[in-house]
């Protein structure tokens, strides 16, 4: 069991952040006979779910709908099939953006072989009518 603090501190992260995942309905600690938030195994759990799922670029909602599946299906499965349908679409987002990038570098490449090339004329027809000493 462990305190709001001693789990914001084992997840480096803010008492704040887990009171925001609390409102969200993404962590339901249970709380102790003095009202203060008490985390289980279970609330653990989750919280590594909730780690991961932003490590990779899933978003808030798309994390509450795969930690709460495990409520509704204690074998795993459907938390795990929804794991995979939607890292399967990040994984498509993530190649559609490198593409993306590879044909905006292609893109900077041509325009920097062009300046280049631009440079080197300027330099050269300045040289041959003397208005620039060779070497700048």
């Amino acid at each position: 069991m462990y305190t709001i603090s001693e789990i914001a501190k084992e997840f480096e992260l803010t008492t704040r952040t887990l009171r925001y995942y609390e409102e969200l309905g993404m962590l339901k600690p249970k709380r102790s006979e003095s009202g203060k938030r008490v985390y289980g195994k279970k609330e653990y759990a989750q919280l590594k779910i909730i780690i991961r799922g932003k490590k990779y670029g899933f978003s808030l909602g798309e994390i509450k709908d795969i930690v709460l599946l495990f409520d509704k299906d204690r074998t795993g499965i459907k938390q795990l099939e929804k794991t995979i349908s939607t890292a399967g679409q990040k994984l498509n987002e993530i190649n559609e953006r490198i593409q993306e990038l590879n044909e905006l570098k292609q893109d900077f490449e041509q325009m920097l072989q062009g300046f280049n090339k631009n440079l080197l004329e300027l330099k050269n027809d300045n040289l041959a009518s003397g208005q620039i000493k060779s070497g700048n």
